[in-house]
């Protein structure tokens, strides 16, 4: 097997993110070499995997469209955005003005700009809306609001710029593009998320059902003879999927809420077919 390909963008991926496997990446990207031909990934987030291993070839996928689209105004002119962004003060009294504006009547440009300072200033990361599908995670903490430099959005916008982007639901946009030789990670919001106070009303929701349907697109990659990677928290849900296929245990430092006090190690399991 070649040896693992770890070229590294240098301060991690560009957006925050609620359940991001940043901290996991190391481990993740044991299983990846630059023997596959394409990386694929159906919940892209914050995409810390993919900007890590930062690949030739990749398809990224979300069933947030605000997301890729603003992955596509990154990859288009990551100067431009940059300065749309940092144009933005980082009060509070303008975080509510900016989560106000109605998405509809923007440009894509000043969408994708609005995207990342919502992004970069709310509460932990969260993307939530709310049962009319308005955006409506509370302010977070200035210094957490930090815009990263404008050198990070060239080098993510470099590494966007090489993959195709849709913006499918998962089992989709699976059944359309994976080949046989393709590395997929899979990393699907927690269905257990549901209990949580932070619950989502919109499309963007990963439930209990969804997770069969996750199962059958292991299946279907596996037959295509491809390669999978699923991270996930380990929980009753996920248990028949682990039985399938066998599991890795890891733990993960865990922001239950977003406060200090209640950030605890979580036991998450790693689900593949590729053989140690």
């Amino acid at each position: 097997m070649t040896k693992p390909d770890v070229r590294k963008i240098k301060s991690g991926p560009l957006l925050r993110w609620a359940g991001s496997k940043q901290r996991l990446v190391p481990r993740l990207a044991e299983y990846w070499n630059t023997s596959f031909k394409r990386y694929l990934e159906p919940f892209t987030g914050s995409a810390a995997l993919f900007f890590h291993l930062d690949p030739k070839r990749a398809c990224l996928n979300d069933i947030n469209e605000q997301l890729i689209e603003c992955y596509e105004e990154l990859a288009n002119d990551p100067d431009a955005l940059h300065r749309r962004v940092t144009a933005i003060s980082s009060t509070e009294e303008k975080y509510y003005v900016i989560r106000a504006l109605d998405p509809k009547v923007l440009t894509s440009a000043e969408r994708a700009a609005r995207f990342i300072y919502l992004n970069r200033h709310c509460f932990n990361g969260i993307y939530r809306t709310n049962s009319d599908g308005k955006f409506n995670v509370p302010y977070g903490a200035a210094k957490a609001g930090a815009v990263p430099t404008i050198e990070k959005f060239r080098d993510c916008a470099r590494a966007i710029a090489r993959a195709q982007l849709t913006s499918l639901d998962f089992d989709t946009f699976l059944k359309k593009n994976v080949k046989s030789g393709d590395f997929v990670y899979l990393d699907p919001p927690y269905a257990v998320a549901n209990r949580r106070i932070f619950r989502q009303y919109d499309k963007h929701s990963f439930g209990i059902e969804d997770v069969e349907r996750l199962q059958n697109c292991l299946e279907l990659i596996d037959s295509r003879g491809a390669s999978f990677v699923v991270s996930y928290a380990l929980s009753a849900e996920i248990k028949p999927i682990v039985q399938q296929w066998g599991a890795r245990r890891v733990t993960a430092q865990r922001n239950v809420a977003g406060f200090a006090e209640h950030r605890r190690k979580a036991v998450e399991v790693i689900i593949t077919n590729i053989k140690e």
